[in-house]
């Protein structure tokens, strides 16, 4: 049942509480050289249901985190060209598998030697085997990478890297319920590679013709806003129904919009970033619970898994970005380090089959954040090198 207030200023105190916290700790953690983006996640651990009990999650509308991320990627796509982003496509494609496969295999073998049955096991794999494009995407936003080498390699791996994990998820679920339906499956990858490709590809196209005749014949005043909203929900939808997030279809409606819209967009999208973003990001840290971790042989679980989904992530994922030079595999695979939606997407529902024990839903929501909280610095000290992050070849 929907959250129904108690009181008139409930939800309006909730928002005061979640963004002015956020902003509070946001500015905190720069003024003391730390990621933005931790403050505002810390955030979210303090003020959550589990530590100080001031908000809990259904007090705040959950579509307000959702469209704060949906206009993130949105707002990363309008900075990205589909043609540089298209000539990565095989390395991007490198990146994602080598850091799926490392990160899923690695994740599993721990949790069946920690004495975890097979079908949870494959649960933790699944959970930790994704990238966070959201949260790769704010770091490299908020420090200007997006129009390196690098900073498109790590938003084109991340798409493909979602898709995978649509993969990984939809074979361990169903193995869990008995078997694999192999053609259900291929149906499934060959939409979502192919919705994904499609606007990729053509969509820039089909988008530059349309938008600049529809927008001379509108008479609203902000009719390119207008049009660029409808085509950012419509493509979301379609994302849904294709298989994938539908913030991979918010950021691939800014892709297609980048090479036909004007600034007045860019700002009007960056304001409306600003402030929904906040929700995104403290939603991530109510979800944890520190309570899970008082049993010492779970907190150990917890920090070995953070340490193998650290490392699978830089080997595996700079493995695939080798023939980009070291200093740039390096930077590709600090970008893929953050979890988040998928992972949180499969330890509810494996939780709901009640494959998943509380103690493991517990350490896959404190991965999601803690990798959120680790990748800053690692992003920020892989593209702070000698090198320069300039480069837009």
């Amino acid at each position: 049942m929907p959250h129904v207030p108690t009181s008139p200023a409930e939800i309006p105190l909730a928002l005061f509480a979640v963004f002015v916290g956020a902003r509070l700790m946001r500015e905190l953690l720069e003024r003391l050289g730390q990621p933005g983006i931790a403050g505002e996640i810390l955030a979210g651990v303090l003020i959550g249901p589990h530590v100080l009990g001031w908000i809990r999650p259904e007090g705040v509308p959950p579509v307000l985190a959702e469209l704060g991320v949906m206009f993130l990627l949105f707002r990363i796509g309008l900075e990205v060209k589909p043609a540089a982003m298209l000539s990565l496509g095989r390395t991007a494609c490198s990146v994602a598998v080598c850091g799926v496969a490392l990160s899923f295999a690695s994740a599993f073998a721990i949790a069946r030697v920690w004495g975890h049955a097979s079908l949870e096991a494959l649960f933790v794999g699944a959970a930790i085997a994704s990238t966070s494009v959201a949260v790769s995407a704010e770091v490299l936003a908020s420090k200007g990478y997006i129009s390196t080498r690098a900073g498109r390699t790590i938003l084109a791996a991340a798409v493909i890297d979602d898709i995978l994990g649509l993969i990984v998820l939809a074979l361990v679920s169903n193995y869990a319920r008995g078997g694999v339906n192999w053609l259900d499956l291929a149906g499934t990858a060959g939409l979502a590679a192919g919705f994904t490709l499609f606007v990729a590809v053509w969509g820039h196209r089909a988008v530059g013709h349309a938008v600049p005749r529809l927008q001379a014949q509108m008479r609203a005043v902000e009719a390119q806003f207008t049009l660029s909203m409808g085509l950012l929900f419509g493509l979301a939808v379609l994302a849904v129904w294709a298989g994938v997030a539908a913030i991979i279809g918010a950021f691939l409606a800014g892709m297609a919009l980048s090479e036909t819209v004007d600034e007045r967009l860019h700002t009007m999208t960056a304001g409306v970033s600003e402030l929904l973003v906040p929700f995104f990001l403290v939603g991530i840290g109510m979800s944890l619970d520190p309570g899970v971790f008082r049993d010492p042989s779970t907190m150990g679980l917890a920090a070995v898994l953070l340490a193998a989904a650290v490392l699978a992530k830089l080997l595996g994922c700079g493995l695939g970005a080798s023939g980009l030079g070291r200093a740039d595999a390096m930077r590709v695979a600090a970008g893929m380090v953050p979890r988040g939606e998928v992972g949180m997407v499969v330890a509810g529902l494996g939780k709901k089959m009640g494959l998943v024990s509380d103690p493991i839903f517990g350490i896959i929501v404190f991965l999601s954040v803690a990798t959120a909280l680790v990748a800053p610095p690692l992003i920020r000290r892989a593209f702070d090198t000698k090198s320069g992050v300039t480069e837009e070849g």
